[in-house]
């Protein structure tokens, strides 16, 4: 997958360089070529594969905020209160 970014780049560069160096091309013009022919589309092609990625590091973040929130609550079993309710006696 690099590589094609890799080369894809090296060929907007080149496309870019061709446009600032032309006789009827300007700087500007290499400019928007880089942005809109190498920029803009590789940035949308990284974001899209790196989709599963995101949802895998999303969903293990989660399940170690369950644990680490599991650990945390106080144990499941019933504790006898030190504190007498009111109108009651202890033995």
């Amino acid at each position: 997958m690099y590589l094609v970014i890799i080369a894809w780049l090296y060929v907007v560069v080149l496309m870019a360089v061709a446009e600032a160096t032309s006789p009827t091309g300007s700087v500007l013009g290499a400019i928007i070529t880089f942005f809109f022919y190498g920029l803009l589309p590789i940035g949308i092609l990284i974001y899209i594969t790196g989709s599963p990625l995101r949802k895998k590091a999303r969903l293990a973040a989660e399940r170690s905020a369950d644990k680490s929130d599991e650990s945390r609550h106080a144990p499941s079993a019933a504790e006898s209160s030190g504190v007498t309710p009111v109108g009651k006696e202890t033995p």
